[in-house]
């Protein structure tokens, strides 16, 4: 962040938000920092808009005096062509979820989510085997969760997407990146027995959000062998998740990839170095604020979703 000022106005674009925990988050770690930042919402349903108007929301955005944004389903790709630069982690992904404005109003994309979902990986799944992994959803989050997995170290990570395109162009970018035996796609047809053979599944699809309730797929198809991480943290405990601890999967929320990309975004919002763990504890107790039930600690692995 090049400003030199220590007021910020930033916001968060997507469709369904307004539940986000987002804007308290940012604003209780710039407390912190003894910054002012006003974090405001932009629900693409309330004003009834879609993915296609993102980029003018953006550009609307700059000429307001935002100093950045973040964006969220489904405008994570379509806001690409609206913006004049990318970072090196956002064009490889081709998935933005961070927008910083320059003083001269700029606009830059970045992509948080990979890191944001790695460092969460590591901290809630230490142990996890990952040599054949199965992952739902290739849209925006999915792009960068799957890299994320394979920098990881995942063996073989198999995608499979509602539009089986977006599922085999992701693979064959993947395929490049970290070797042609190391990423696939598959019909959805195939997930049972994928399921059946895997060491884990990652879900990256809005099925299980406060706007997109249920299952992604039957879950008769779970089994204790079986690892569940879930990219979805609104609602923090999804019914994916619930069903996954039923029958004695171990299990990861989408709350700490929220935390580590909102701390990736808040650096590059304002220049200063957040405190994750202290990120982690405002999530725990802004969850627990939501559903009514007290928390006095943030949320642990490997039970504790980045909007998508």
């Amino acid at each position: 962040m090049t400003s030199s000022t220590s007021s910020y106005l930033v916001g968060l674009i997507g469709s369904g938000i307004g539940p986000s925990l987002s804007p308290a988050l940012h604003e209780r770690e710039a407390d912190h920092h003894g910054l002012r930042l006003v974090y405001r919402t932009i629900d693409l349903d309330r004003l009834g808009l879609g993915a296609a108007d993102v980029g003018e929301l953006v550009r609307t955005a700059g000429r307001l005096g935002y100093d950045g944004l973040n964006i969220t389903y489904p405008g994570k790709q379509t806001v690409i062509p609206h913006l004049d630069g990318l970072s090196e982690d956002a064009g490889a992904l081709g998935a933005v979820n961070t927008v910083v404005f320059g003083p001269d109003g700029s606009s830059r994309g970045h992509n948080t989510d990979g890191s944001g979902f790695a460092e969460s990986f590591a901290r809630g799944m230490e142990g996890a085997p990952t040599g054949r992994v199965v992952q739902l959803g290739a849209g925006g989050a999915g792009a960068a969760v799957a890299h994320a997995m394979l920098t990881l170290g995942a063996g073989r990570l198999t995608l499979i997407d509602s539009d089986p395109g977006r599922a085999s162009a992701l693979a064959a970018d993947l395929a490049v990146r970290f070797g042609a035996d190391r990423a696939c796609a598959a019909p959805r047809e195939h997930l049972a027995p994928l399921l059946a053979k895997a060491d884990g599944l990652v879900h990256a699809t809005p099925t299980g959000m406060a706007h997109h309730p249920g299952l992604p797929f039957p879950a008769e198809l779970l089994h204790p062998g079986l690892w569940i991480a879930d990219v979805v943290y609104r609602p923090i405990d999804t019914e994916l998740l619930r069903r996954a601890r039923a029958v004695g999967c171990r299990t990861l929320d989408g709350g700490g990839m929220a935390v580590h990309q909102a701390a990736h975004a808040f650096e590059l919002f304002t220049g200063r170095q957040p405190d994750s763990d202290r990120m982690l504890a405002h999530m725990a107790t802004l969850v627990a604020a939501q559903s009514g039930v007290p928390s006095c600690a943030p949320p642990s692995p490997p039970s504790p979703s980045a909007e998508l």
